[in-house]
């Protein structure tokens, strides 16, 4: 099968590419949006770059939807309808916004393209509508037990922690802070010392680093914060989790359900988050223990295989049922 994608969230199509088709990703000369292809990743020779002007050329199979305006674009390149002349699914990333319960997606008004949530949170909050609607959870490329703990301190991953604000729980970061020292990592990180007031014994800025270096760091520290409130669920933390790293996690969006008893701590209440960090800092053998729990349920829930699979039992279904829904709407005129 040729899948047509655009490059929109490099952790979840790290996982996706990883499957038996041939992924065929648009690319431009200056990247961007609409043009990123690999952007350098070390992926597998079956995900192809095309130029946007060569799609109509390309055969595809089916697309992999994740912005509304990429209907109106393979319309445009590939002179087929989403839906109709082409099969094809949308991947919703992301949490409503605003009015959390009462937002309606703006795919809910129609039948011909279904909505893949990528966690059972999303779906529930989503006002879908007649859409039909499936949950495929995430998976994640094993990086392998990692977990040293061998630095007393805690990390945590947030992207425009500062930008985001309390989005992102950037505001509870010093609360960790004056248990152990707490390292950063995540795009736009640097501001983030002055925005906190915080000095370097504090806090650590790890930057933005590349996928392996990044788990090999975060596989030194003692324990993994996850301070999100509203997130559809971070990849992070389940890369965190994976690693082997025990966890202290908010009780909002999925976190409750992606973090188990006895891998850490999750709670509404950041007192009992930051008493466990503290307890984790002082046993370094209950650290490990969690975090081998966390990695346990990582590899169950979040493992590679079930993932494809997943996407293989629904991307199997499009074409006949893009044929039948033409066939319906022929019939209609």
């Amino acid at each position: 099968m040729r899948i047509l994608l655009w490059h929109v969230h490099g952790g979840w199509t790290d996982a996706f590419v990883r499957g038996a088709h041939t992924y065929v990703l648009p690319t431009t000369p200056d990247g961007g949006p609409w043009g990123l292809g690999r952007a350098g990743r070390p992926w597998p020779a079956s995900v192809v770059e095309v130029a946007p002007a060569d799609l109509a050329d390309a055969d595809i199979d089916v697309v992999i939807l994740q912005r509304v305006e990429e209907i109106a674009e393979c319309e445009r390149l590939l002179g087929r309808v989403p839906g109709r002349d082409l099969p094809a699914v949308f991947l919703e990333h992301n949490t409503p916004r605003r009015d959390t319960v009462g937002t309606v997606h703006p795919l809910a008004g129609q039948t011909a393209i279904p909505i893949i949530h990528v966690t059972h949170f999303n779906e529930l909050f989503w006002d879908s509508g007649v859409a039909s609607t499936t949950v495929i959870e995430h998976g994640i490329v094993d990086p392998g037990y990692l977990y040293t703990g061998e630095v007393q301190q805690l990390a945590a991953v947030i992207n425009e922690p500062v930008r985001r604000g309390r989005i992102t729980g950037t505001d509870l970061l010093p609360r960790f802070a004056g248990v152990a020292p707490l390292e950063v990592f995540g795009m736009g990180t640097d501001g983030l010392s002055d925005a906190l007031d915080l000095g370097p014994a504090e806090l650590r800025i790890g930057g933005d680093l590349p996928t392996g270096e990044l788990h090999a760091r975060l596989g030194r520290s003692r324990a993994y914060v996850h301070p999100l409130r509203w997130t559809s669920l971070g990849l992070s933390l389940l890369e965190a989790m994976h690693v082997g790293l025990p966890v202290l996690a908010l009780a909002t969006t999925e976190a409750a359900r992606a973090v188990p008893p006895g891998a850490g701590a999750v709670s509404t209440r950041v007192e009992d988050l930051v008493r466990t960090a503290a307890r984790l800092m002082a046993d370094p053998d209950d650290a490990r223990s969690r975090g081998l729990v966390a990695r346990e349920a990582a590899l169950e829930r979040y493992g590679l295989a079930r993932f494809l699979d997943d996407w293989d039992a629904v991307l199997e279904e499009q074409p006949a049922r893009t044929r039948v829904l033409a066939v319906g709407e022929r019939r209609t005129q």
